[in-house]
């Protein structure tokens, strides 16, 4: 990817939005689903990189990479490469009928970044997070023969009936779609600035714990548990890094119990914590090896594709017991295995050093470096959390309650200085911007980040 025509600095040619982008925007009120969100008035033409431009010419600074999503920056000529070169050879058969070496070859990949030494894992391709969590939760009930599946508060797991059952983030996503998935509970997610059920910042992981055993021995049958699905880092309840040793302690009381552990990964995965998954950032800490992953999101650069990866041991379901028409798709798929040349440093990006992962590593370090110093000089940054290019900044009040609408506050200013990004949780901005973003232009969203607080404070 040429890098010379790329801004370093957002341009802003018109207000926002300009008369080009408000034109589509009236279009898109009267024409599509009332239930989309409009947080911005922002109208993307067409990306480089890092930048996306609207149907005005505005140039802004991606920091959210539609959902971290965006891996690869947009219109990566790799990926664009690859989606192209699959799409001249066919774009669909039905991966559910018919093998096809685009998606073997991807399935291989995405396993060895996961099968341990005498392991064996097995890939099921859908189109979306939502319909890999589907799939596992009903991979976990067919192999184990239970129904009960425990989620956590604060969890997004998709908009699907069953997905949204496990969902635990907010209401609006389940107020009026009634009754959902029967047999399905949530405990706290282990937050170390905001600890649960009376604990501290030390001892959350440890009581939330506790509260799984106590509900085991007083509200459902650990035998009747088929499975557990938490994200290893949330990412909807707040960008939340659990205790490093959570993860562990977690697999431990899965095994005493005989319950398969899921992970949730398709916001955290895909090398955006600087590893191909947020659960390997706790390996060091002790077993933290799950049954199930699910991916999407970031998989393939914005091509629509998931995958559920499961042990095989595990993957004990029949033939056509699950399908999918569309899931695997192809093209979608040559566009992952294009995501992860990218990742692994298979093909190198210029400026991003020995793959994106090392550079997701490096520039999230150094972003949350100067997040920190910039939290000791702001009060309302109460907290600055993450991995790699997976962090978040909490808003607070003086009393250190969540500052929602502060948030929006600088949400909304930094938009209108060119910065695009996204509020998650009650009061905290996400940072998840492609894993290309070099340091430079890091340092420009933090400028603009600075500006704002600056004018906030």
């Amino acid at each position: 990817m040429t890098t010379a025509t790329q801004p370093r600095q957002p341009i802003l040619k018109t207000s926002l939005p300009g008369p080009k982008s408000a034109d589509i925007i009236a279009r898109d009120a009267a024409e599509l689903s009332t239930s989309y969100m409009r947080p911005y008035p922002f109208v993307p033409d067409h990306g480089e990189g890092v930048w996306l431009t609207d149907a005005d010419g505005n140039t802004m600074l991606d920091f959210f990479a539609g959902i971290a999503v965006s891996t690869t920056g947009h219109a990566h000529p790799h990926v664009v490469q690859a989606i192209t070169a699959q799409a001249a050879k066919f774009m669909h058969v039905c991966l559910t009928d018919y093998p096809q070496e685009v998606t073997t070859v991807l399935a291989e990949r995405l396993l060895r970044h996961i099968e341990k030494p005498g392991q064996k894992w097995r890939a099921f391709f859908g189109n979306s997070g939502a319909e890999a969590v589907e799939a596992a939760v009903k991979l976990a009930r067919y192999h184990t023969g239970r129904t009960h599946i425990i989620s956590t508060l604060g969890s997004f797991h998709g908009r699907t009936y069953g997905a949204i059952t496990l969902t635990g983030s907010k209401t609006k996503y389940k107020r009026g779609f009634g009754p959902l998935l029967p047999n399905v509970s949530h405990v706290p997610y282990p937050n170390p600035f905001r600890p649960p059920l009376g604990s501290t910042s030390e001892s959350c992981g440890d009581a939330v714990l506790a509260h799984i055993e106590l509900l085991f021995q007083t509200v459902i049958p650990a035998d009747e548990v088929a499975a557990i699905i938490i994200e290893p880092m949330q990412g909807e309840g707040g960008y939340i890094v659990p205790p490093a040793s959570f993860l562990p302690r977690l697999r431990e009381l899965c095994d005493q119990h005989g319950i398969l552990l899921i992970f949730d990964e398709v916001q955290s995965g895909m090398g955006r914590t600087g590893k191909m998954f947020a659960f390997q950032q706790f390996e060091q800490y002790g077993n933290v090896q799950p049954d199930i992953v699910t991916a999407a999101k970031g998989i393939a650069s914005g091509m629509p594709i998931s995958a559920m990866l499961a042990r095989e041991s595990v993957m004990t379901w029949p033939q056509g017991s699950h399908g999918s028409t569309f899931g695997g798709n192809p093209v979608a798929a040559a566009a992952a295995i294009a995501t992860l040349d990218l990742l692994e440093g298979a093909v190198k990006h210029p400026g991003c050093g020995e793959s994106l992962m090392t550079n997701a590593a490096q520039v999230g370090a150094y972003i949350l470096a100067e997040l920190r110093a910039m939290q000791a000089e702001f009060a309302f940054l109460g907290d600055v959390r993450g991995e790699g290019l997976f962090i978040g900044m909490e808003f607070v009040k003086p009393d250190g309650t969540p500052d929602g609408k502060l948030r929006d506050r600088a949400s909304q200013e930094m938009f209108r200085r060119g910065l695009l990004n996204l509020d998650c949780g009650e009061s905290v901005i996400r940072i998840s911007p492609p894993l290309i973003l070099t340091r430079e232009d890091a340092e420009t969203g933090l400028n603009i980040m600075r500006e704002v607080f600056q004018a906030l404070g």
